[in-house]
């Protein structure tokens, strides 16, 4: 199943590193609730004055202000978008990010080293400006189908385009009248804690609305058990729901996407391939399949 029709005016790059846009905080709302690890903020931007048009699945780069060690200007950093093409505000005037401030150990001194650009989005204040290059992105784009099956397998902040998806899916249902979903869609999302499941409350406000189109499914590897008694990763439930998935697989309108750290690849592979073991089909060929018919997209990093 080709998407060509579906794909043929995606924005790109409209504003670039050499001439980028500015736009201002809006908003900026902390994820994590009491209890959780880390700091994760949903930040919106203001677009108006500007140009800058987006699908869902597309990132946007930001350049921080300030120059790097070498006394260069900093270079941008890509962020997936969590906002429908609308913003969330639905006036075509703002984008969104989930953004996790970046703070690992100097493998050296031992120091606690904060990310530059993810320090300088999580401490941002209301009407502070931000510099905006893109959009940028074709792999994550939604099949133009409203009977799809979409599948999204995120870790952390790779919720982000999954969040776009749903909203667009279903959130915006009155504002779209030229786009009513009608299939399944199925969010799988690994986290440590419960305090760290993003977006929590509207997702399951969601699910209340629409048992029958979507679903979530969530892998808290340091609360909850996988059945050898380890920690419950994405995988787990992966094998959990395996023979569900091979089947869903098997229709020609359905798209599996993945985002979040690399390490996830490899654990959604072994799960689809004790799935797929069971009905005598190898996981790498069938995978090959899939993403020869634009059916697997994987954005990680």
């Amino acid at each position: 199943m080709t998407q060509a029709k579906a794909h043929t005016d995606v924005p790109i790059n409209i504003y670039k590193p050499k001439n980028p846009f500015t736009g201002k905080c809006m908003s900026s709302k902390e994820l994590v609730q009491e209890g959780g690890e880390g700091t994760v903020r949903h930040l919106t931007f203001d677009l108006s004055g500007g140009d800058l048009r987006y699908l869902e699945g597309q990132s946007i780069g930001i350049i921080p202000p300030g120059t790097d060690a070498n006394g260069k200007p900093h270079k941008l950093r890509l962020y997936s978008i969590a906002s429908t093409r609308h913003g969330d505000n639905l006036d075509d005037q703002t984008v969104s990010l989930c953004v996790r401030q970046l703070e690992y150990k100097h493998p050296e001194t031992g120091e606690t080293v904060y990310g530059v650009c993810s320090s300088f989005l999580c401490n941002i204040k209301e009407g502070d400006d931000v510099t905006i290059t893109g959009p940028v992105g074709k792999e994550m784009l939604l099949p133009d189908d409203e009977d799809a099956t979409i599948i999204m397998m995120a870790t952390g902040t790779g919720i982000a385009p999954f969040r776009a998806f749903i909203w667009r899916m279903f959130k915006e249902r009155e504002q779209n009248p030229d786009y009513q979903f009608k299939g399944l869609a199925w969010l799988f999302f690994g986290c440590a804690y419960t305090p760290n499941i993003l977006y929590k409350e509207e997702l399951e406000e969601l699910q209340r609305q629409f048992p029958d189109n979507f679903r979530v499914t969530y892998a808290v590897s340091r609360e909850q058990k996988n059945k050898d008694g380890g920690k419950m990763y994405i995988q787990h439930r992966i094998q959990e729901n395996a023979d569900e998935l091979w089947q869903l697989n098997q229709k020609s309108n359905t798209h599996t996407y993945i985002c979040g750290l690399k390490g996830m690849e490899g654990g959604i592979d072994e799960g689809m391939s004790a799935a797929s073991g069971k009905f005598g089909v190898d996981w790498s060929e069938f995978q090959k399949q899939l993403k020869k018919e634009h059916r697997w997209h994987v954005e990680t990093y």
